[in-house]
């Protein structure tokens, strides 16, 4: 078995993990609501931690985009700017559920699993633990299968050119996320929470980092479980020309979400607010007006938490 199988065959596993009835039961539902859906993945906190008193947190993989949207300018909104989000409630086994649902297309999954993409969102979160709560059939898992393998391998490639000349496994997906969660408009500080991911299951990631490098084309050699890829002065200076647009993209692309969700996500502002002091502990007060109008009142919000240091 080569490289790229094996780590097929170890993601494929992850993603058939058994999962609590209860969210199961939650992505079957999803599932119904449009025959455009192909899959729903599950990840998350929820997922590492099994905790149902916080937000689930679902990708519904759909086409065509139209089959999910209430409208067409919902659709091609989303087709410009991936992914859309949106808010849904459930009460199952008498227990109420929540969960932040993103909506993109087959396409864009795979085009976010790329190393040259210029947002790294998709391929980072998925380089961490997910689950596959839903397909359609066979040969759409082993699509995501495929897809998600390709976010590790990109990840793990970044984690090579961005890291240590040497170190253990865990060193390099330290600075990987570090670097990625620097990119993202996020409440978290990126060492505390890269910190926490390997924390969750540092063996997954020593096991996924050669397996990666291999299936990436990434030389290199092994002693001691120290770690010393094959990279010379060259192409880490082009690489961290190449990370530096990425991050000066990072945050206007999260502005934008941001923008766009408050025309299309329901309770887009309590929403925020509940993610903003769930991860902080910073409780953001706001005004009716400011629900009203989330766009207008964003730029005055956002630079009272940078203010606080909320913002990192």
């Amino acid at each position: 078995m080569n490289a790229r199988r094996e780590l097929q065959a170890l993601l494929a596993d992850e993603l058939a993990r058994p999962l609590d009835a209860r969210v199961a039961a939650f992505a079957a539902a999803l599932a119904q609501r449009s025959t455009a859906t192909q899959a729903i993945l599950f990840y998350g906190s929820a997922l590492r931690d099994a905790d149902l008193d916080g937000l689930l947190d679902f990708y519904v993989v759909a086409d065509p985009l139209s089959g999910w949207h209430d409208s067409q300018a919902a659709a091609l909104a989303n087709a410009v700017l991936p992914v859309s989000v949106s808010y849904v409630e459930m009460t199952i086994d008498d227990r109420r559920l929540r969960a932040k649902i993103a909506v993109l297309s087959p396409a864009q999954l795979r085009r976010g699993m790329r190393e040259g993409a210029i947002d790294t969102t998709m391929w980072a979160r998925f380089s961490q633990p997910a689950a596959c709560a839903w397909a359609r059939d066979a040969a759409t898992r082993e699509r995501v299968v495929a897809d998600l393998s390709q976010a590790v391998v990109t990840a793990a490639r970044w984690a090579a050119l961005l890291g240590p000349a040497s170190g253990a496994a865990g060193d390099y997906w330290q600075a990987l996320y570090q670097h990625t969660y620097a990119v993202e408009l996020r409440v978290e500080r990126g060492g505390t929470r890269a910190k926490s991911l390997l924390a969750f299951d540092g063996a997954r990631y020593a096991r996924l980092l050669p397996l990666a490098w291999q299936a990436g084309a990434v030389a290199y050699s092994e002693a001691a479980g120290l770690y010393q890829p094959t990279l010379d002065a060259a192409l880490r200076r082009a690489a961290q020309r190449a990370w530096w647009l990425r991050r000066a993209a990072g945050k206007p692309l999260n502005l934008a979400r941001l923008a766009k969700a408050a025309f299309t996500f329901d309770n887009g502002a309590d929403y925020l607010a509940w993610k903003i002091e769930r991860h902080s502990g910073y409780k953001l007060e706001l005004s009716d007006w400011q629900r009203r109008h989330p766009v207008l009142a964003a730029p005055k919000v956002l630079w009272r938490l940078w203010r606080r240091g909320v913002l990192r």
